[in-house]
């Protein structure tokens, strides 16, 4: 995780931000200090990285890469004004010990478009991500790929539109969560045949960005406005926990957003 100590919304390049108006770092990094305390609380161990001053995204740590058994794949923003995020991320992996870190050639926005299901790795496309990139993703990291199209722009980045709430075991199939209607009909009908018992989300939990959470398999931390979908995880025997971040939302990120998942 990255602390939003320069947090800004200087710029657009998705349509959450609007730079007329104003946004708060003291909330911001309120509400990423209680997403984080979260974390610890429920037993997980935090890293962070310095955050960089004129990189107001930094925060979203999720983009920065894919670690799946310990091997990285780095990131390539596709916005101009993201693209130094990418070195500091980096180096920050090898000055923590990962030596099988590898950037890509194609633009890659990390854990925003590539989701490890425990099995397969589920990747979007269609605003950030180039196509190519999944296949860069599969030889890299050495493990399965399936292209999902994202169509509607508020749902720029896969995270954003599809949560994985239990990663899959050989006794157990992952068990995910998604908003049929940011995805074209195809990649639905994938989605439909891979996950037939998936959690649905309303419009209204979509936009208040309740698929951009995280999952242990059992406790899951999203959105405090997505209600509708929090209830619909109780029913599923999982403990949601609800955390307002409003404030980063207004760059168009939520707890996933501002989590990378390191999966050694």
């Amino acid at each position: 995780m990255c602390p939003p100590r320069y947090f800004a919304v200087d710029y657009a390049i998705n349509p959450w931000m609007d730079p007329s108006k104003p946004v708060s770092v003291d909330l911001a990094m309120l509400q990423w200090t209680e997403l984080r305390d979260t974390y610890r609380k429920l037993g997980h161990t935090v890293e962070e990285i310095e955050p960089v001053e004129g990189l107001p995204d930094m925060v979203f740590a999720a983009n920065s890469g894919t670690v799946i058994d310990g091997r990285v794949l780095g990131a390539r923003f596709r916005a101009e004004q993201r693209q130094a995020e990418a070195e500091y991320y980096r180096r920050w992996f090898v000055e923590h010990g990962y030596r099988d870190v590898v950037m890509p050639t194609k633009i890659n926005e990390g854990e925003g478009d590539l989701t490890w299901t425990g099995s397969v790795l589920l990747a979007g496309t269609g605003f950030r991500t180039d196509p190519a990139a999944h296949a860069e993703a599969q030889e890299v990291l050495g493990v399965p790929v399936v292209t999902l199209q994202l169509v509607d722009p508020r749902y720029y980045h896969l995270d954003t539109a599809l949560m994985v709430l239990t990663t899959a075991t050989e006794d157990r199939p992952a068990e995910v969560a998604y908003y049929p209607k940011a995805f074209s009909p195809g990649s639905l009908r994938v989605l439909q045949r891979m996950f037939p018992d998936a959690v649905l989300a309303s419009d209204e939990d979509a936009e208040t960005f309740g698929l951009n959470g995280v999952s242990d398999g059992r406790n899951v931390v999203l959105s405090a406005q997505a209600v509708g979908l929090a209830e619909q995880l109780a029913e599923r025997g999982y403990q949601p926990h609800l955390v307002d971040m409003s404030e980063l939302r207004k760059a168009g990120g939520g707890p996933k957003c501002c989590t990378l998942e390191l999966r050694d």
